[in-house]
């Protein structure tokens, strides 16, 4: 399950980076810290994108069985920063199975929190790149 876990924050992550976000704080990280809970729940990462705050959470099939996961959703989706009073977006990472799940789940939520929560499926993603380097012959050597 850890290790379920930790490629689930990897892929995340990548998300964060793809819109250019910088990471501040992840779990199972090496060189940066463990976020701090929000509220009474763990999140996965605080990433900043000038001057935009984000937080990101993985769901596994344990979330999807507790009672507690809308009120959790709709808690992190409505969180504001301390002094500016600026949304902070909420990036939640569904594994595939999970997808659909996660959008009926996404639509029994508050208008407000519904609107601040980016979904994405934690999938690995094939470049391909070291098969074509193999059928390709080397001209050069």
């Amino acid at each position: 399950m850890n290790e379920e876990a930790r490629r689930n924050v990897d892929l995340l992550v990548e998300q964060f980076w793809k819109r250019g976000y910088m990471t501040l704080s992840r779990r199972f990280g090496k060189y940066l810290p463990e976020p701090p809970k929000v509220g009474n729940f763990d999140v996965d990462i605080v990433a900043k994108y000038k001057n935009e705050y984000a937080i990101g959470i993985t769901l596994n099939s344990s979330d999807f069985n507790n009672d507690k996961l809308i009120d959790k959703l709709n808690y992190l989706a409505t969180r504001h920063t301390k002094y500016t009073s600026k949304r902070v977006l909420l990036f939640v990472g569904v594994p595939v199975q999970y997808y659909k799940n996660a959008k009926v789940i996404l639509e029994q939520l508050k208008p407000e929190a519904k609107s601040n929560i980016k979904l994405f499926q934690v999938v690995e993603r094939n470049t391909g790149k070291s098969n074509r380097r193999k059928r390709n012959r080397v001209l050069f050597s």
